[in-house]
């Protein structure tokens, strides 16, 4: 049975879990009705109207920092060079139901340096298109178990993200032996991904 988190809740997923290795972390949202036109935003092209292309990606820190620019799992590098992280594919709209973006981890292989692996998410050249997360709604991340294809745990983001570009959805952390979750859900207004990294450097 899924659990349901609330901003800032932990918990643990190897406990009572014993063998898991494989999780599956899925990442979803839908675009807000655009207000004032009718039909659903980005499906109006006029007046300046674009999809939202929203980019998940995963940050594997060393001592809660990120040491390596190839420790960075997006669009750009779907797998980590240790194979234990990989991202499934970018979304460029983040039309249709389920997840929009996924990404697996092997937790019983990832390298013993990395204690936590990060998950973002920021909205494409935010700035140029003057979209924000407030044009964004049923944001979630959920942990899926890879044996069972249960899902684990859930968190959905439910704050006013008005003016925000990027998210920090939640974290798969290791702590004493055990991997848990963070649902983390802490906006910024950091344009693009380079910029949200320099927070863990």
């Amino acid at each position: 049975m899924s659990v349901s988190l609330q901003k800032g809740q932990k918990v643990s997923l190897s406990k009572d879990n014993e063998g898991l290795n494989h999780v599956l972390v899925g990442l979803g949202w839908d675009e807000a009705t655009k207000t004032g036109g009718g039909g659903l935003f980005g499906l109006m092209r006029g007046g300046g109207g674009q999809s939202i292309d929203c980019d998940a990606s995963a940050l594997l820190l060393t001592d809660g920092k990120l040491k390596n620019k190839g420790d960075i799992v997006f669009f750009g590098n779907l797998k980590h060079r240790s194979g234990t992280v990989q991202h499934m594919g970018d979304n460029l709209t983040g039309a249709g139901d389920g997840d929009d973006e996924q990404i697996l981890i092997d937790l019983a292989k990832v390298p013993e340096q990395y204690d936590h692996i990060v998950m973002v998410v920021n909205i494409y050249q935010a700035a140029q298109r003057k979209q924000h997360f407030g044009m964004i709604r049923n944001a979630y991340i959920r942990i899926v178990d890879g044996r069972t294809n249960q899902e684990m745990c859930r968190y959905n983001l439910s704050d006013n993200y008005d003016g925000m570009t990027a998210m920090i959805f939640g974290e798969v952390y290791r702590h004493n032996g055990e991997w848990k979750f963070n649902a983390v859900g802490q906006a910024t207004t950091d344009n693009g991904l380079q910029e949200l990294t320099k927070r863990y450097m």
